[in-house]
């Protein structure tokens, strides 16, 4: 399963982006998707995370300004982010969870990830 994330860039305090991380593959089934960042000098943080039924969970500091999002039809999942801050400056990565067709009736569970796309924020 091979995972492509786009849409990161540079942009002003208290402006948007929208990334998008499209799967292809032999994909049977998506479990979860998620976005994660890590910014310089810090450890890689889970921001955002959408379930097969939906529900989704965002790490405090993005509530009310990022959603995560998913279009099954398409195995991508976005992340639309406004009011954007310097602090959320960092390089966006892309996982996705599910279980993928290993041929001859077999399937078998995978975790993937995407490259990450950076995203700056000026003051």
């Amino acid at each position: 399963v091979q995972l492509q994330a786009s849409g990161g860039g540079l942009v002003q305090a208290g402006g948007s982006l929208r990334l998008s991380c499209a799967a292809s593959g032999s994909i049977f089934s998506i479990s979860a998707m998620y976005w994660y960042r890590q910014a310089p000098g810090k450890e890689r943080e889970l921001v955002a995370t959408i379930r097969s039924g939906g529900s989704t969970s965002y790490v405090d500091s993005v509530k009310g300004r990022f959603t995560i999002s998913r279009d099954n039809a398409k195995n991508t999942v976005y992340l639309q982010m406004l009011s954007l801050k310097p602090e959320d400056t960092a390089v966006y990565s892309c996982r996705v969870d599910g279980v993928l067709y290993a041929g001859g009736g077999s399937y078998t569970p995978f975790v993937s990830w995407g490259q990450g796309t950076q995203v700056t924020v000026s003051s």
